[in-house]
């Protein structure tokens, strides 16, 4: 006999948010990608710990060891850089922990100006999580509406 649950344990967990920044693409990427490992605990400051493994520069391979505060536990996690595509993406992805990082910006047209999107997937939950599908989905958005924020305010100050 199968049992059907209620929920999708197949389908990724994720939120995006966009904002505006009121600088160049080039300035805006230089902070995300060229300083990311000086300016990523500064964008998401429940990181305590930031090692890159394979040298100070971001390229397709490279890989970071972090350790993040989360919810008073320590929780450390390896990832690795799985696109870099200077002024336009920066993508991440956990190799013993199943998330994606996101960065994707776009010039706007005829402005100074920058539109930076934040995408985070989780790309799978424990069985045991699975039944708060709709929390775990509603903490990754504002977590996403965070990253852009934080973002933007330490670009502008």
């Amino acid at each position: 006999m199968q049992i059907k649950f209620p929920f999708d344990s197949s389908s990724p967990i994720s939120g995006e948010a966009t904002i505006k920044i009121n600088k160049s693409i080039a300035d805006v990427f230089a902070f995300i990608g060229d300083r990311f490992y000086e300016n990523y605990p500064k964008w998401a400051p429940e990181v305590v710990e930031l090692e890159p493994l394979d040298g100070d520069k971001l390229f397709v391979g490279a890989k970071t060891k972090q350790v993040r505060a989360d919810q008073g536990a320590l929780v450390e996690s390896v990832f690795e850089i799985t696109d870099y595509q200077p002024v336009v993406n920066l993508t991440f992805k956990g190799i013993d922990e199943p998330y994606k990082h996101e960065y994707v910006l776009q010039a706007i047209d005829e402005s100074d100006s920058t539109e930076l999107t934040f995408r985070f997937e989780l790309s799978e939950i424990e069985v045991f999580m699975r039944p708060f599908q709709k929390l775990i989905r509603a903490s990754i958005e504002e977590g996403a509406e965070n990253t852009v924020e934080n973002i933007k305010n330490l670009m502008l100050a």
